[in-house]
């Protein structure tokens, strides 16, 4: 899935925060709901407007993103300067 069909910003729709497309949801809001312990199924229920495939795009996207070589050889740039 692509990431337009995932995430969306407008400055028309909660003043620009980055939401899941077609919704009001912001995108966040997946990520405190796993932190506090809350099932993605348990997320998806309290907002039925985010469809699964967009829940877990996100999420494989942020660990392709957080998992990249790329990015860890930044991080360990920075910690080096």
């Amino acid at each position: 899935m692509q990431i337009g069909n995932i995430i969306q910003t407008d400055p028309e729709i909660m003043s620009g925060t980055p939401v899941f497309v077609g919704t009001r949801v912001p995108v966040w809001s997946l990520f405190v709901h796993l932190e506090k312990g809350i099932s993605l199924d348990d997320f998806l229920d309290d907002f039925p407007s985010v469809k699964r495939e967009q829940a877990v795009a996100l999420l494989t996207l942020a660990e392709r993103t957080f998992t990249s070589e790329r990015l860890l050889r930044l991080v360990y740039e920075e910690i080096a300067a």
